[in-house]
């Protein structure tokens, strides 16, 4: 999911949350310390029982509350954070909890693939419960559910990032760019519309801008965290494309020795020069959103550009120093990013 290092929820959409993820999202997100840290975190509150519904869908195993998953470490993923809206607070928790939750399946401790997918599985079941109107057991679901219902949200984005995960489960490797981007549409770019829809904006150019920096943060995280991924199985897990790891003359040993080459730092200068690009293509919209949710997207956007900023800092030594945003480049952010969108407020 998109997961980097420094921007996670409860504030912002980490850009560095449990190390490595899928994302997740994307997204998302996910940048080192976060931006979370500055400001107080949300109340728990417990979700409302939904109305009953005909049909009464039963997990197949006991799903834990949307509240139950801490909110601190999700990469790139803007939850509760004092900028965000209020009432969107609680669709954002919920979706936080689902895409958190399912994440930490595909992803954490050391269960089974088999179990893994199992898990995923269920989820999936539940989505086709609450598709069909039932009404679920868990409160996880039941909640969410609630706010698909008010605010319409698509379930398919939903579909997509269980979809990703279940990718991470059983695929480590990335044949090229267009193979990942395909990845990132279900990992990362669900987020960025799930946020949208809950504001309302429907324009194609939006959408389009917002699965550029989805689609950006995810692939800071996976430059990011190429180490940590690498010890995710016994064959490595690596998400760099593989045609342009020959073209530069890199291989699997490279990576696995963790040794910066020569022709290391040149695969990875590349790779952070197009995720450059593409988090400033999207960045555009983040303007075009007005009040707080506009300011939060900026904060995001300036956390991703600075962990790019760090990895150059390093000529693309990532073994050796993973990136992330301190608590000082945050406060740096912040005092940047906040009076000017003020200022240029219409």
């Amino acid at each position: 999911m998109v997961r980097v290092e420094g921007l996670e929820p409860t504030h912002l959409a980490a850009l560095e949350p449990k190390s490595s993820a899928s994302t997740n999202s994307a997204t998302l997100a996910q940048v080192a310390e976060n931006y979370s840290r500055f400001v107080p975190k949300t109340p728990t509150r417990t979700p409302p029982r939904p109305n009953p519904t005909p049909a009464a869908y039963n997990p197949p195993a006991p799903i834990t509350g949307p509240n139950v998953v801490p909110v601190e470490h999700y990469e790139n993923f803007p939850v509760a954070s004092i900028l965000l809206p209020p009432k969107l607070r609680r669709p954002v928790e919920a979706i936080y909890a689902f895409a958190r939750s399912a994440d930490d399946f595909a992803d954490e401790g050391n269960l089974a693939a088999v179990d893994r997918l199992g898990k995923l599985e269920a989820y999936s079941r539940e989505l086709d419960a609450l598709e069909a109107g039932a009404r679920s057991e868990s409160p996880l679901f039941a909640e969410l559910a609630s706010m698909v219902n008010q605010y319409q949200l698509p379930v398919q984005l939903l579909r997509d990032l269980l979809d990703a995960f279940k990718q991470d489960v059983v695929q480590d490797r990335y044949a090229d760019f267009a193979e990942l981007l395909d990845y990132c549409r279900r990992s990362a770019n669900p987020i960025g519309r799930l946020l949208l829809q809950l504001l309302s904006v429907h324009d194609p150019s939006k959408l389009r801008m917002s699965d550029d920096i989805c689609t950006a943060l995810q692939l800071i995280n996976h430059w990011q965290d190429v180490a940590i991924d690498w010890r995710k199985n016994a064959h490595g897990r690596v998400y760099l494309p593989q045609d342009e790891v020959r073209r530069f003359g890199v291989s699997d040993a490279d990576i696995g020795r963790a040794i910066p080459t020569p022709e290391w730092r040149a695969l990875m200068a590349f790779q952070v020069g197009r995720a450059r690009r593409m988090m400033n293509d999207g960045a555009p919209l983040a303007k075009m959103l007005s009040g707080r949710f506009g300011i939060e997207l900026r904060l995001i956007v300036a956390g991703g550009l600075t962990i790019l900023d760090k990895i150059d800092a390093v000529d693309g030594d990532v073994f050796n120093h993973r990136p992330t945003v301190s608590r000082l480049d945050w406060l740096g952010i912040l005092c940047r990013v906040v009076p000017d969108a003020l200022l240029k407020r219409p």
